[in-house]
């Protein structure tokens, strides 16, 4: 980023900054800052009138509001998602993580979601799919991706299938509960993505579950 571009973007991020830092946990401001970098980058090519600073300031502020809506859309969606599973949080059946300012990633527990090698939801674990299914169908400009892990015990393409089979059996579950299914998309890695190591019965329990990456694209 050149110096004069850098001036201009100055207070368009604290703009950006003051206007978004009220919300619940700040990631707001960085889908505002993030976004003005890019409209201004873009404004700079995009101006025809010869004047480039005021194509930069314009797709500077347009960037930030962009960014910005997608972190409050997400910082809201988030707050909502943990006030519902707080109670599966405390059981550890579901953890909540926010990986980006667009992205929130619930992990679902694989010993109270799927019998052992059973791709069928267990009856038990309704309520809680019922409390994502709530938020998701409220804030119904995410996209969801339900993605399937394994631990390594089994052979790989086992494993493989197994986990593109228990991201359906979540996809089926969600889409019948009132999330359009235009909205999910499935993915299988078996026995590639392990979080902890498969050498102990707690390290494979950890690797077998299934997440969801709900994505904001604005709301």
């Amino acid at each position: 980023m050149n110096n004069k571009l850098a001036t201009i973007l100055l207070p368009v991020i604290v703009l950006s900054g003051c206007a978004t830092n009220q919300t619940e946990n700040g990631n707001a401001t960085y889908g505002a800052i993030g976004g003005a970098i890019v409209g201004a980058i873009l404004g700079s090519q995009m101006d025809n009138d010869g004047n480039r600073d005021k194509g930069i300031i314009i797709g500077a502020l347009a960037g930030a509001a962009a960014g910005g809506a997608v972190g409050n859309y997400m910082d809201r969606q988030e707050a909502a998602m943990r006030a519902q599973l707080e109670d599966e949080k405390r059981r550890n059946a579901i953890e909540i993580e926010r990986i980006k300012e667009d992205t929130l990633k619930l992990i679902l527990n694989d010993d109270v979601s799927f019998d052992f090698n059973s791709a069928k939801v267990k009856v038990s674990f309704y309520p809680s799919l019922d409390k994502v299914n709530k938020v998701l169908a409220h804030y119904s400009s995410s996209k969801i991706t339900v993605v399937g892990h394994t631990d390594s015990k089994g052979s790989e393409s086992y494993n493989q299938r197994l986990s593109e089979r228990r991201a359906e059996a979540v996809k089926r579950y969600l889409s019948g509960g009132g999330v359009n299914s235009s909205r999910l998309n499935t993915a299988g890695y078996g026995e590639l993505q392990p979080r902890d190591t498969n050498d102990t019965s707690t390290g494979r329990a950890k690797n077998r579950r299934v997440e969801l990456l709900v994505q904001g694209v604005g709301g």
